[in-house]
């Protein structure tokens, strides 16, 4: 990689993988492509350039490529499962649509392409403990619908065009930099900064219910390796299994409360978000990942409890001092 264009640079993936790419790279490498009222801002506008890349305009994303010299694309934009279903015209617009957009430019200007995708390619068909690299994938989201979708159209131009696609399927991410975004996951975001705030925590799924879960420092690391690796030893490329932790609301709830015994949680269950949750992956089997560019996370949930509740405090602290 030497010269990157990120797609939905200012998203929860985004806004943090440009930072990170840009201190590996230098920040006139990597190219910080928004929409229309996501300007960056900031650090992320200041570090590096950036380029108005709508991923339903091929001509934006070509012009971004050919102007910056670009050999790498991250496609990050997305709309995130909750909110894809309350408009799937527009998350298919995005996820298919915007994919093959991208693929194109780069299968006619030679870029590799990252486009990540989720645990919510899998369905209630899918073996929950572990599931497998390779196995049935029927969701029944419009979210997964589209990830699926882009696994195969990346496998396609890879083999077709000899496009370099690669990819992770990402956990729920957990951030301290942007706040939750309406994803299924992000209850396990949400919950530290309800025990930061000092507000009672209305949990939106049931208890007993488990998610492959993963830090934000771990998932940007994936994402960046996977990209280095050596291209001769990946048997799979779109999309590898990732994983690092593995829990159900109770739990984390318990681990929080070692560091905050005064924080409260309710249950208010959420029954679109339970349905989705219901039907992904309780754990997944990431072997393939670590045999083939050698993933291992690096946080586990008591580390990941730590800092995430370490950089909230000092993130609303002169906020809260006003009070």
């Amino acid at each position: 990689m030497k010269n990157i264009l990120i797609i939905g640079a200012t998203g929860q993936i985004g806004s943090e993988l440009t930072m990170k790419l840009r201190g590996i790279y230098g920040g006139g490498n990597v190219v910080a492509g928004y929409i229309k009222g996501t300007e960056p801002k900031g650090e992320l506008a200041e570090s590096g350039p950036s380029a108005l890349v709508d991923i339903t305009d091929p001509v934006q994303i070509a012009d971004a490529v050919k102007k910056h010299n670009i050999d790498t694309i991250y496609n990050l934009a997305a709309l995130l499962s909750a909110v894809a279903e309350a408009r799937p015209q527009l998350a298919f617009k995005i996820g298919v649509g915007g994919v093959y957009n991208v693929l194109e430019v780069a299968r006619e200007n030679g870029c590799a392409v990252f486009t990540p995708s989720s645990i919510g390619s899998f369905g209630e068909e899918t073996p929950h403990n572990p599931t497998p690299q390779d196995t049935i994938q029927r969701p029944k989201t419009i979210y997964g619908v589209t990830k699926v979708t882009g696994e195969l159209l990346s496998d396609y131009y890879a083999r077709r065009f000899g496009v370099d696609t690669r990819s992770v399927r990402f956990p729920g991410l957990i951030s301290y930099v942007t706040p939750p975004g309406g994803g299924t996951t992000d209850y396990a975001v949400d919950i530290y900064y309800a025990a930061v705030q000092g507000r009672t925590f209305k949990c939106p799924i049931k208890a007993g219910t488990f998610m492959d879960m993963m830090y934000m420092p771990d998932a940007l690391r994936a994402a960046i390796e996977i990209m280095e690796a050596d291209p001769s030893r990946l048997k799979h490329r779109n999309s590898f299994n990732i994983a690092s932790m593995s829990f159900d609301p109770e739990i984390i709830y318990n681990k929080i409360k070692e560091y905050k015994p005064e924080f409260v949680m309710e249950y208010e269950p959420d029954p679109l978000r339970q349905a989705i949750a219901d039907s992904w992956p309780d754990r997944l089997d990431d072997s393939c990942a670590r045999a083939e560019w050698d993933w291992k996370p690096e946080y586990d949930l008591d580390a990941m409890t730590r800092d995430m509740l370490e950089k909230l405090e000092l993130k609303f602290a002169p906020k809260l001092e006003l009070h």
